[in-house]
């Protein structure tokens, strides 16, 4: 038996609660670590002593949401079809599904790295930048720039082996990626004096480490190995890209939108303001990661038992991932409400900071449970190639009816409506959610 025919048994016959929480640890672990070392930036800035160096970290996120949306795209799209396919044993259309994505991104990330030096000033104006920020926010972003090519790439590698049922050989180029980061941080900051541009430099490095590990990855445990003569410029593969990857990009370029707003509605508070907001942004994706991770590891099961026809199993494994993810959510919320001006001086020991920043977290909390089943639909739709729930899903919660709603509150409610925002947003998506879901699993068919 060879290694693909090993794994596609591995995941389409043992009881599917056991498989996901098998395939979720590492993908727990990898999401875990990821948002720990994305707030690794914000607190060792934090420690220059300046709110205009925290905003800067708070307005660069929104371009770091742009690369990973654009990995994401490439690797949702291209592993969504893999693990399909694999389900159907056609792998020579996994293989160059593979490569096509992978090569794909890599050019792509390029592009955003040449565009971006070139019109540095006028982005980093539009991301919000205040006078006082603008000279970190520059510094900071020239250097995340450089990493943006391996960045997009490292992203579609980590998702093209956890569609593949690899979520441990994923877990080690992350998990070793974040530890340098963190390790590198304090040095180049504080010990090289780069200041706010030695965060960039951790980064980027950081993340080039993962990239190759990750590469290293796909030539082990039955993976499919990435070869440029496999790559297709072919209408066929980029439609299934789109497919499957559109309500990733689309979830994540309208949140980088979504930041942007905030950021520019924020701007006339000032620069406590934009640092608590950003700070807020960090936490409440630490505190989800978990739960993501979690649903990651419902995915490949997802797409190779519903390429192999058994629905029974995809029906199964998302009731479980619901009842799960929903009591860790409540806990979570409950904690994050109860610590919430601790949390925020983990990152800014200022108490304008800490005031702004908590109050926004606490309302975030009220509506923190009501996650879970927005992405757990979502990624089961976007696994079984149901491109438009899966996008509308993607796209509601933080940039659909986030960008409307930050400035009609702010209007509204002045700076307490800039915080009521996403939990507002998060209680509309819900309720637009549950009968979305509910008309695809009764759609969906019976056993072959």
């Amino acid at each position: 038996m060879d290694a693909q025919e090993e794994k596609y048994i591995k995941m389409t016959t043992p009881p599917v609660e056991k498989l996901i929480c098998r395939l979720a640890v590492p993908c727990i672990v990898s999401m875990l670590v990821t948002a720990f070392y994305n707030m690794a930036d914000t607190y060792f800035v934090g420690m220059l002593k300046s709110n205009a160096a925290t905003g800067a970290v708070g307005v660069v996120f929104s371009v770091m949401a742009v690369i990973q949306a654009v990995g994401f795209f490439f690797g949702q799209g291209s592993g969504n079809y893999i693990s399909r396919e694999l389900g159907k044993k056609h792998y020579d259309e996994a293989s160059q599904m593979a490569s096509t994505g992978f090569f794909s991104a890599l050019a792509t990330g390029l592009l955003i790295c040449i565009l971006g030096q070139i019109f540095l000033k006028p982005l980093a104006l539009f991301l919000g930048s205040t006078e006082t920020i603008m000279p970190y926010t520059e510094a900071y972003l020239q250097v995340i720039l450089l990493g943006a090519p391996w960045m997009c790439a490292s992203f579609v590698l980590n998702n093209q082996l956890r569609f593949q049922g690899s979520a441990s050989y994923a877990m080690v180029g992350i998990v070793t990626g974040a530890l340098v980061n963190i390790v590198l941080d304090p040095i180049l900051i504080f010990g090289c004096k780069l200041g706010v541009a030695g965060a960039g430099w951790a980064t980027i490095l950081s993340q080039l480490l993962s990239f190759c590990l990750l590469l290293l990855g796909t030539r082990k445990g039955g993976n499919i190995r990435l070869k440029l003569r496999n790559f297709r410029f072919s209408g066929h593969y980029y439609l299934w890209i789109f497919k499957g990857g559109i309500p990733s990009l689309a979830r994540q370029s309208l949140a980088s939108v979504a930041t942007i707003c905030l950021n520019n509605a924020a701007m006339a508070y000032g620069d406590a303001a934009i640092a608590a907001m950003g700070v807020v942004q960090r936490i409440t994706m630490f505190g989800a990661s978990a739960m993501l991770g979690f649903g990651q590891g419902f995915q490949p099961v997802c797409g190779f038992n519903y390429g192999a026809g058994l629905y029974s199993r995809v029906r199964r494994g998302f009731w479980f991932c619901i009842k799960v993810s929903t009591i860790a959510l409540v806990v979570i919320a409950a904690l994050g409400y109860a610590f919430a001006p601790n949390l925020i001086r983990l990152f800014r020991d200022d108490a304008q900071v800490a005031a702004y920043g908590a109050a926004a977290l606490r309302y975030q909390c009220l509506t923190f449970c009501l996650h879970g089943w927005v992405v757990m639909s979502n990624m089961m739709q976007q696994s079984m190639g149901k491109t438009v729930p899966a996008t509308f899903l993607s796209i509601a919660r933080q940039g659909l009816l986030f960008i409307p709603l930050v400035w009609v509150l702010n209007a509204w409610l002045g700076f307490t409506g800039i915080q009521l925002t996403q939990p507002v947003a998060d209680a509309i998506t819900f309720l637009c959610a549950v009968p979305i879901q509910l008309h695809v699993l009764r759609t969906m068919p019976t056993e072959k």
